[in-house]
């Protein structure tokens, strides 16, 4: 579904601030794979999810999604097959536009409202009342009024009103209160595996990491280290994830954000 094969990355080479962020890295995705991704700061994982959806271009290797090379197709065209949810609520939606606004854009209408049917609206609010937030009442709200949380499930809501080929979840929980975070997770778990979408998670619990898809892998320095998935994943804790990365990497992990969030 997803082939990803030895691409390379270097910021500001050839200066004193060269950094290689993406290092013959090399990864393939199945059709359906939810795959959650770990590491610690500086290791590559919002540089990959740059090189999926187009950021930039990669200094050497190949991308391809589905059967098409994407490695050097534009970001806009790529976001028409790829759906992302960053760190940040406030980004992946509009703030002066009303919750009905907002889904109208995203289903594909530019979001002029003058183009949805009654059908798109009854649509919306089914949708919405499944975040169980009360928004299917709140639909001409503008969506910069509401809660980081809030908006978080509205954004995934809104990426995935049309299913992508592949959705690129950055941490997408990271800037929420840990009870808002949960509810959010289990929005992500039920909108995933009920659509059977293909999806790269990054997340710093690595609980988490273990709990939720059927994958995880971790990176360090630019590239994919360790790789499990199956009955392998199932027996494995956190405590054996720790001392997996120091074997891969030869180095303990030293994150104290995922080492506090175990």
């Amino acid at each position: 579904m997803l082939k990803i094969s030895h691409i390379s990355k270097t910021f500001n080479p050839g200066t004193v601030n060269a950094k290689l962020a993406l290092d013959n890295l090399s990864l393939d995705v199945a059709d359906g794979d939810f795959i959650t991704i770990i590491g610690a700061n500086g290791a590559g994982k919002s540089t990959l999810f740059n090189a999926i959806s187009g950021s930039f271009f990669t200094d050497a290797g190949e991308i391809v999604l589905d059967g098409t090379d994407i490695t050097l197709m534009p970001e806009f065209k790529r976001a028409r097959s790829i759906g992302r949810l960053f760190q940040d609520p406030m980004r992946g939606s509009a703030p002066g536009m009303s919750i009905e606004e907002n889904l109208a854009l995203a289903a594909g209408h530019g979001g002029w409202l003058s183009s949805v049917s009654r059908a798109d609206k009854q649509m919306f609010r089914e949708r919405l009342a499944l975040l169980n937030m009360g928004l299917e009442n709140r639909m001409q709200q503008p969506v910069g009024l509401l809660s980081g949380g809030q908006r978080q499930a509205l954004t995934l809501m809104m990426a995935t009103i049309n299913p992508p080929k592949l959705l690129l979840l950055d941490e997408h929980t990271a800037a929420l209160d840990p009870a808002t975070a949960e509810k959010v997770l289990e929005l992500t778990e039920q909108i995933v595996s009920g659509g059977r979408l293909t999806c790269l998670m990054v997340t710093h619990n690595m609980q988490t990491a273990l709990e939720l898809g059927n994958r995880t892998i971790m990176m360090d320095r630019g590239q994919v280290i360790f790789d499990v998935s199956g009955q392998d994943r199932k027996n494995l804790t956190v405590a054996d994830l720790l001392e997996q990365f120091k074997s891969a990497s030869g180095k303990a992990l030293d994150n104290d954000r995922m080492l506090l969030t175990r």
